[in-house]
């Protein structure tokens, strides 16, 4: 019966691996793959890569956190494939409509509704983790807002590529020694950028690796099934396969259907998200890595939507914008399109407003976008509810 339960809870911890992965790949990856910087392919690789190296370098603190400090109840065998099978079946269910729900609050979730049912809940630790998924949601809204609303040009200017045709590297085999070189169509601005978003993408996957490994392991760790860093190679492996697969869906969701984010717009998401977590993780808070990333692409297509340009400010960034930068500024932006004439008109208030300055609808879909909320929301909660019923009335030890 042991042997019996040991292998179901490795099976198990497979399948929430397996979700994680494809949950937290749109996130870390969604807007580089949704900007044509990375292929989905390489995404899923660069995410198996870095994940399993968060989760080795810093993920064993993780693991024993969730695995004693939420709960006081012991972890056993029977009791750990419960809880992570409510996490995994949480986490499916939302990557099978395709958006990226909360890994950290749907193991989180489970976890509380194991304590909330045997009574082992350390209120004073759920309530400071509740406080931080409230307020950090909100920051990330806001500060991608103003930086979409009163910085977004500038950050145009000095960072947006147009992306060439053909690839970015090419082999130059005229030496003895084949080394890589720009493509044919790829400029050194072009080259960095594109390295900027792809690294932050990475920091990002190891970020995620670093919480969420925990979620598909800690309860094995926890019981003594596992040791902790072979525990740690499973779930990350199991990180790997998700990310392959189910994660297409994912990408999609943060990538393209949420807003049209062009390099720009990726490279300040992944920033704004990826500050906020570590800052979280630095706390010891398992952050909501799914749910900041998603505000802060809402916040930034609301930010660019409010937008308003003075007549005087147009002029005179017209008159001493050098070609580069006028290029630049003609870069499609947050889901907004170009135009090199544009019209103005005089609002109520006196200022000067561009003619096609784009709309809220133009740069977030709100219907894909309340979808994503509402899912973020409900998975965890099922997790928390499902839990809670079996481990209160059925005979679960």
């Amino acid at each position: 019966m042991v042997e019996v339960l040991f292998a179901l809870g490795l099976v198990v911890a497979v399948f929430v691996g397996f979700n994680i992965g494809g949950s937290s790949t749109g996130v870390a990856f969604g807007p580089a793959v949704g900007s044509n910087t990375l292929s989905k392919l390489s995404a899923a690789a660069l995410m198996t890569v870095f994940a399993l190296a968060g989760g080795l370098l810093v993920g064993p603190a993780v693991v024993e956190s969730l695995g004693s400090d939420l709960v006081e109840t012991a972890f056993s065998p029977l009791i750990s494939i419960v809880v992570l099978f409510f996490i995994g079946v949480a986490l499916f269910l939302s990557n099978v409509v395709g958006v990226p729900a909360s890994t950290s609050m749907t193991a989180v979730g489970a976890i509380a509704g194991l304590g909330l049912a045997k009574r082992t809940l350390n209120g004073g630790l759920m309530l400071e983790i509740v406080s931080w998924w409230l307020v950090s949601p909100i920051v990330a809204f806001w500060v991608s807002g103003v930086i979409g609303r009163y910085f977004y040009p500038t950050l145009v200017e000095w960072f947006a590529v147009s992306q060439s045709e053909g690839s970015l590297l090419a082999m130059d085999y005229s030496g003895a020694i084949p080394r890589p070189r720009l493509g044919e169509n790829t400029t050194e601005r072009e080259f960095v950028g594109t390295a900027v978003v792809v690294g932050i993408g990475c920091y990002m996957a190891f970020s995620a690796g670093a919480s969420n490994v925990a979620n598909a392991v800690a309860p094995l760790v926890g019981n003594g099934s596992l040791e902790m860093y072979p525990a740690i190679a499973l779930g990350g492996a199991a990180i790997g396969l998700g990310a392959f697969t189910i994660a297409r869906r994912t990408m999609d969701t943060v990538g393209n259907d949420l807003t049209d984010l062009p390099l720009v717009a990726a490279i300040v998401v992944a920033t704004v998200s990826s500050t906020i977590v570590t800052f979280l993780s630095a706390l010891g808070i398992p952050a909501s890595f799914v749910i900041i990333a998603t505000m802060s692409i809402v916040g930034l297509g609301w930010g660019r939507a409010t937008r308003t340009t003075q007549l005087s400010e147009s002029v005179r960034e017209a008159s001493t914008a050098p070609v580069e930068s006028l290029a630049a500024d003609d870069a499609p932006t947050v889901g907004g399109e170009t135009s090199h004439s544009p019209e103005l008109r005089e609002s109520e208030r006196g200022e000067t407003f561009r003619e096609d300055a784009p709309s809220a609808s133009d740069l977030f879909e709100p219907g894909t976008t309340a979808r994503v909320i509402f899912l973020q929301n409900v998975v965890p909660s099922i997790a928390t509810v499902a839990a809670y019923l079996v481990f209160r009335f059925l005979p679960v030890a």
